[in-house]
């Protein structure tokens, strides 16, 4: 059986990522982003069950099959909204939507609260801003950054002798998920090296950032936002371990659904991929 989505690869004016697409061409456009150190798989389960939309799901830089930043560079938040914003440029989307989970959902926050005039509406995924630092943590941040990137050079990637054992390794990452979402990850993100398999991510994205925004900083793109946002919490995710996390949607204008499940919940297993899609069908379709 064909998978449900085409494999293609987006050559952007500074960098090449890959993409799957679900949909007809004329669908309502969408644009899906995974989190941290995952892939485009991300959506194997959900974007297939959101008809009639035409959904870019991307490999961020550094993740998946996306090629990784020059040497030099880094991967700085930020980067990844422009690198969206090219995305939406390459298929012409004046306007368009973000589905994000985790740190797909804070790169589609920051879009839209840069740029509202271009963003459709938000369905986000147990994400919403990044880990704040304030100003009296700036020197010790940026020195513990410098520090890990001088060392890098000398740290490898695991190479596991069976594709099995990367699997594995998957499923006790820093957040865990399910046997068959980390299958999926693995496929995409994991590489045959001479000894077994690694991950193709660039080991740069394991780099302690050296600024992170305040909190004042991300609240101000959060209520920023002009368009219709829906947000899914995780009953066993990241952000119901968050005990301001209520206080700090107080008074906003975001849809908030609670379902059962942790922090990949639309990955783990079909049931938990329906709740999602049943949230953001009828949210994302909505004229």
């Amino acid at each position: 059986m064909s998978p449900p989505f085409e494999e293609v690869r987006l050559s952007l004016p500074h960098i090449e990522l890959a993409a799957h697409l679900y949909g007809p061409p004329d669908g309502q456009p969408v644009i899906a982003l995974h989190g941290w150190l995952d892939n485009a798989a991300s959506f194997a389960r959900l974007a297939p069950k959101l008809p009639g939309l035409r959904i870019v799901a991307v490999d961020f830089a550094g993740h998946g099959h996306s090629d990784h930043r020059p040497l030099g560079a880094s991967y700085a938040i930020w980067d990844y909204v422009y690198d969206v914003l090219q995305v939406a440029e390459q298929f012409g989307w004046q306007r368009f939507s973000l589905l994000g989970h985790s740190m797909g959902a804070i790169v589609s926050v920051l879009l839209a609260g840069a740029l509202p005039e271009r963003v459709e509406r938000l369905a986000l995924i147990d994400g919403l801003i990044p880990y704040t630092g304030e100003a009296d943590t700036a020197p010790q941040k940026l020195a513990e950054a410098l520090k890990a990137q001088m060392a890098l050079d000398g740290k490898r990637k695991p190479v596991y002798a069976e594709f099995e054992r990367g699997v594995q390794a998957r499923m006790r990452g820093n957040i865990a998920v399910s046997r068959e979402a980390a299958e999926l990850l693995a496929q995409r993100g994991l590489m045959p090296v001479p000894g077994g398999y690694t991950w193709r991510t660039d080991s740069r994205l394991t780099l302690p950032s050296p600024l992170r925004l305040t909190h004042a900083h991300a609240m101000a793109f959060v209520q920023r936002l002009q368009c219709p946002v829906s947000l899914v919490l995780a009953e066993q995710g990241m952000l119901h371990q968050q005990p301001d996390f209520a206080q700090l949607l107080s008074g906003l204008p975001i849809g908030l659904t609670h379902l059962p499940g942790g922090h990949h919940l639309h990955l783990d297993e079909e049931a938990g991929a329906q709740l999602v899609a049943d949230c953001f069908n009828p949210f994302l379709r909505s004229s």
